[in-house]
């Protein structure tokens, strides 16, 4: 038998709205954490609770602490009645922060038969878990009053995990609409933050965003890999103007784009892959055009 998931989900605002965290915590080597310049409370609630959920899909039995009982009923008790009545409330009106809400809907009723309960335990009260996540959120959230990204954490599975919500969280935008395309909307600003200079010289940064597999075909024809590429890259000194973005699978999506340098404009395309909940790039390919 599996052993169970023991975890804590919170979330924080500053000034609610104001610049927002979100963490979840197992234990000192499996936490994450990430947010937003602008949100709510209950947006870091629930992004906490829905990215752990993608990071533990295949981890077996899971229980959350949440000392959000909104989350918690939100998710057991009322997301039934809203699914039947086209995602309203009782009162007509529309149910907030959509698309975290389907995210959630489709991570715990999406074909996979998944063993998840949800306890409430009361916030600021000494519960070893959930003092840890909310010291997440509310770290992400200062980092972003600060005009900083937070640490993304290590995720489920240590150092080697990828990073997602750290720039997936660039800004508000992603958060509404089709849930479909706030993914395809994550694996985008992920290829921007692949462009940035602090990022191409973190080791740190490139071992989370790039798949173990991952190889680049260059302009020229050479061919580099991760063991090559870790270590640092060079600036890359282009600007990214998207062409197309495309869902070829559940776990898989396919950019492409155009560079734009001094030296000219090149094509490219990339392969994103999503492991244990987080998006990592695969393969990527530059021509000049």
């Amino acid at each position: 038998m599996t052993d169970r998931l023991i975890a804590a989900a919170d979330g924080s605002a500053l000034g609610n709205p104001g610049p927002a965290g979100w963490g979840w915590y197992i234990d000192d080597n499996r936490w994450a954490a990430g947010g937003w310049p602008h949100g709510t409370n209950n947006m870091g609630e629930l992004m906490a609770v829905l990215d752990l959920l993608r990071a533990t899909r295949e981890a077996g039995p899971l229980t959350i602490y949440c000392d959000s009982r909104y989350v918690i009923n939100s998710i057991t008790k009322w997301m039934p009645g809203w699914k039947r009545k086209g995602w309203k409330k009782g009162n007509g009106q529309p149910v907030l922060n959509l698309d975290l809400m389907q995210g959630i809907d489709a991570e715990l009723n999406g074909g996979i038969q998944r063993d998840v309960e949800f306890k409430w335990v009361k916030g600021h009260a000494g519960h070893e878990l959930n003092e840890a996540a909310d010291r997440l959120a509310n770290g992400a959230a200062v980092a972003y009053s600060k005009g900083t990204e937070p640490d993304p954490g290590p995720g489920l599975d240590g150092p080697s995990m990828g990073v997602e919500p750290a720039f997936a969280a660039s800004g508000q935008g992603t958060l509404f609409g089709d849930v479909e395309q706030d993914e395809i909307d994550v694996v985008v600003d992920l290829e921007r933050a692949l462009l940035e200079d602090d990022v191409r010289a973190s080791s740190r940064m490139l071992e989370r965003l790039l798949h173990p597999q991952w190889v680049r075909v260059e302009s020229s024809g050479a061919v580099l890999t991760r063991a090559e590429a870790v270590p640092g890259l060079a600036p890359a000194g282009t600007d990214l103007e998207l062409l197309a973005a495309e869902r070829v699978s559940l776990d898989v999506v396919l950019l492409r784009w155009r560079g734009c340098t001094d030296g000219g404009t090149s094509l490219h395309s990339s392969l994103w892959q999503r492991v244990e909940g987080r998006w990592r790039q695969r393969f990527s390919q530059s021509t000049w055009e």
